[in-house]
């Protein structure tokens, strides 16, 4: 037995509340979707029926319009020979097949509104299809891009990972000393390049040398009353 016995269960089915109590959503909607579509076959298969049935009331009720108008030419031309008996046989002939096409068009009545009812179920039912298979296609999204998450999350917790880190972290720590070690040989040796901001002190370390001593000979030279030597 399918998920909806009925087209009006369908119709009047409120999917988010079925989605929301099934333990495995993504298979339900999928029986949704076959029930669905089992029904729209069912529905336009009755439509096609009544359809059927429409149109072979119509070609008789034709048939009959012919007829009629066949025992009124009839009737005039028994009427034109002066047969008058001949004229109202025509006539009550004639009567009977609009007796007839009067209860085959009450027939078509009804017809009409089953067509324009299955019309607006199977116009529901599609809105309700479509809808359905936008929630089979939103779910199925959410599934994968879950489970592409969980590979994520799996790669970044694997071991293999955070062992290759490690071994990169040994390396580092490897070099380190390396570069420590070869470092330690220009100690005390002089032999270290001076840097950049060192050099710039150095400068201007001997410049303020070079004006103390300037100072230091002049005033020696005032006190000896004498010039101050050339530097």
């Amino acid at each position: 037995m399918g998920i909806f016995s009925r087209l009006t269960d369908i119709i009047n089915a409120n999917l988010n509340a079925l989605l929301d109590r099934a333990e495995d959503p993504e298979k339900l909607v999928r029986l949704i979707i076959q029930e669905m579509e089992d029904t729209l076959v069912e529905v336009r298969s009755s439509t096609v029926k009544i359809i059927a049935e429409k149109k072979e009331i119509e070609r008789r009720v034709a048939a009959l319009g012919r007829e009629r108008d066949d025992w009124i030419r009839k009737a005039e031309v028994a009427l034109s020979r002066g047969r008058e008996d001949l004229a109202r046989g025509a006539l009550v002939e004639k009567a009977k097949a609009a007796e007839r096409t009067d209860a085959l068009a009450a027939q078509l009545a009804p017809l009409d509104e089953a067509l324009a009812k299955a019309g607006d179920d199977i116009a529901r039912l599609q809105a309700k299809l479509a809808d359905a298979k936008n929630r089979e296609r939103a779910i199925a999204a959410r599934r994968e891009s879950a489970v592409n998450r969980v590979k994520v999350r799996e790669k970044l917790h694997d071991t293999r990972i955070t062992d290759a880190f490690a071994r990169f972290e040994q390396v580092e720590r490897k070099v380190d000393e390396i570069e420590g070690k070869a470092e330690s040989y220009d100690l005390g040796t002089g032999s270290r390049r001076k840097s950049l901001a060192e050099e710039i002190n150095e400068l201007d370390t001997n410049d303020r040398v070079d004006r103390d001593l300037a100072e230091l000979k002049a005033r020696l030279a005032a006190r000896a009353g004498g010039t101050p030597p050339h530097s």
